[in-house]
C-alpha cells in the first residue's frame, strides 16, 4: 500500500446554478468575490458527454475558489432528500466577527436573510442561502489559544463514542 502524499487544501467548490448572471451577480457585486474564470464548454471532460455548460470561478483572498456550473436550463438546484438543509454548507472565512457583522448588514441591504450571530464557542458566523439554495456560512475564529491542538487530541475518540452511539441505536 502506498503512502497517501499530503493535500495542500481547497482549490475549489463547484455547485449547480439556476442563472449564471443571478450568480454572479450575488458573489461579486455582493459578496465582493471576483470573477476570474469563465468556461464555456460543448463537452465534459471527465466524461466525454456532450453536454454544453458554463463552468466559472469566483476567488477568494486566500487563493481557493468556489465555482458553479449553469447547465443551460432554468432548474433549481434540488437538496438532497434525506438531508436536512443545515447540513450541506459552503463556510467561507473572514478576518474578524466585524467583518461578519459587517457582510450580516450588507446582505440584508440586498434583501438576504441572515440567520443572527451564531457563537460556536471556537468560531462566529451568521449562514444564509445564495439564489441556488447553497447554504453559506460567512465566519471569522475565535478560539482561544490551545482550543485546536486539545480538539485534535480528543478527535478519535469523540468519534468511537459517537459510532458506538449510532450503533447501539440503530442495532435496535
Amino acid at each position: 500500500m502506498t503512502d497517501a502524499k499530503p493535500l495542500n487544501g481547497l482549490y475549489h467548490f463547484a455547485y449547480p446554478c439556476r442563472d449564471a448572471e443571478e450568480t454572479r451577480h450575488f458573489y461579486e457585486d455582493i459578496l465582493g468575490l471576483p470573477l476570474v474564470n469563465c468556461m464555456l464548454s460543448e463537452r465534459v471532460p471527465s466524461t466525454g458527454e456532450e453536454t454544453p455548460y458554463v463552468h466559472f470561478f469566483f476567488e477568494m483572498k486566500n487563493g481557493s475558489y468556489i465555482a458553479f456550473f449553469d447547465l443551460g436550463g432554468d432548474d433549481m438546484p434540488e437538496p438532497s432528500p434525506n438531508t436536512p438543509d443545515w447540513v450541506q454548507h459552503f463556510a467561507i472565512e473572514t478576518d474578524s466577527v466585524e467583518n461578519v457583522e459587517a457582510m450580516r448588514k450588507r446582505l440584508a441591504e440586498h434583501g438576504v436573510e441572515t440567520t443572527p450571530m451564531v457563537d460556536h464557542g471556537f468560531v462566529r458566523s451568521v449562514y444564509f442561502f445564495d439564489p441556488n439554495g447553497l447554504r453559506l456560512e460567512i465566519g471569522a475564529r475565535t478560539e482561544e489559544p490551545g482550543f485546536l491542538e486539545k480538539a485534535a487530541s480528543e478527535a478519535h475518540d469523540t468519534l468511537k463514542i459517537w459510532n458506538a452511539r449510532k450503533r447501539a441505536a440503530t442495532s435496535g
